[in-house]
């Protein structure tokens, strides 16, 4: 029996035509800052809802520009949760910036305003939200007008989350910027590596477009502290202006898979996700169980992968022993112990589905759950 894999591309972009954008590309002879990334950047600020939108190379790119571009430096302090995979941290870290971990929702795994409040200080500088596989963090406005009132920016992570929206807002509007990987299994995926910042904020937009470039302000004349080389070039920019239109039928289905999981699993000894509407685009379909790798082994020799997201908390990590005033991060040590990702993307067929609904369920049923 063929395995089921966590992510399939060739199913996820089955009937695209990758080739006419390539084609429009190699045609044009351009290939760095062109007119694809443009279009691709009032597009996607368009679908953001937002004025701005710079293109980068990468996902973390977007969060260490961004927090450079929001005016974060070496010795600042940067508030963000520490179950997310340590991309925010990479950024923090790369700056020189110091990151204060806050402890998340049990059911959401999202920032809380609660734990906001607590950890906020003179030496904070910005929040980084993530909106976590895909579900929009739902303290987010109490923690934007938290933030607001301590005149501190909110950068949204928006990694996982591309086009998941509240009250008719999509992620990467509600803070001060937000940032997006396009990374190949993203919801929204390039082809290879890619990035962008999304703002409202004009002044913003202009210091990223000078970050990426080596932080010029015009050719070869260097203004800005930080930058580097990190541009969306412009044959991935031409795939994700493909991609844009599908966006929000691919969430739909996504959900769709999603809403048949939960359904199914409503009553095993399982936490499923916490919300199935359209705050959530179930970039992953992350389940809590307890004996994971007993489950994980179970569905392995039934043919599913799955995968774990994320199994060290960010400030249990080897290579950056934890500081010594942080506090105990108790859900978030929790949870990385019992998450566990089952395959969930466009393209997955229903009778793929029933087999990973199947076999999660005999394992309960054989272990008497």
């Amino acid at each position: 029996m063929p395995t089921i894999p966590l992510f399939s591309a060739q199913a996820a972009n089955a009937g695209l035509d990758f080739l006419s954008p390539i084609t429009r590309v190699l045609d044009s002879h351009w290939y760095i800052l062109g007119a694809e990334l443009a279009a691709f950047e009032r597009e996607f600020a368009e679908y953001c809802g937002v004025g701005h939108c710079v293109g980068l190379a990468n996902g973390t790119d977007a969060l260490e520009l961004g927090l450079r571009a929001v005016g974060v430096k070496a010795g600042d302090e940067v508030v963000l949760a520490a179950n997310a995979g340590f991309y925010g941290s990479t950024a923090v870290r790369q700056i020189g910036a110091i990151p204060l971990y806050v402890d998340v929702d049990t059911n959401t795994l999202t920032m809380t305003v609660e734990q906001l409040e607590l950890s906020l200080s003179s030496s904070t500088k910005a929040i980084i939200v993530t909106h976590l596989y895909g579900q929009l963090a739902p303290d987010l406005d109490s923690i934007v007008a938290v933030a607001g009132k301590a005149g501190l920016p909110v950068i949204e992570d928006c990694a996982q989350a591309h086009g998941a929206k509240r009250n008719g807002k999509r992620a990467g509007s509600f803070g001060t910027i937000g940032c997006f990987s396009f990374y190949p299994t993203k919801n929204l995926g390039a082809v290879g590596d890619g990035g962008a910042v999304v703002t409202n904020e004009p002044s913003l937009a202009a210091r990223l477009q000078g970050l990426r470039q080596y932080g010029w302000s015009s050719k070869y004349h260097v203004a800005l502290e930080g930058g580097r080389n990190s541009r969306l070039d412009e044959l991935q920019a031409a795939i994700l202006r493909a991609k844009l239109p599908l966006l929000d039928t691919w969430n739909a289905a996504r959900r769709d898979i999603a809403r048949r999981y939960s359904e199914a699993f409503s009553g095993l000894p399982v936490k499923c996700p916490n919300s199935l509407g359209d705050d959530y685009v179930a970039h992953l379909y992350v389940l809590q169980v307890s004996a994971r790798e007993a489950f994980r082994n179970s569905l392995q020799t039934k043919g599913i992968a799955t995968d774990i997201h994320y199994p060290i908390a960010d400030h249990l990590q080897e290579a950056y022993p934890c500081r010594p005033n942080q506090g105990p991060l108790p859900v978030s040590e929790q949870t990385c112990k019992q998450v566990v990702s089952l395959p969930c993307y466009p393209g997955l067929e229903a009778d793929k589905v029933d087999r990973v609904i199947h076999a999660v369920q005999s394992y309960f049923n054989q272990a008497g759950g």
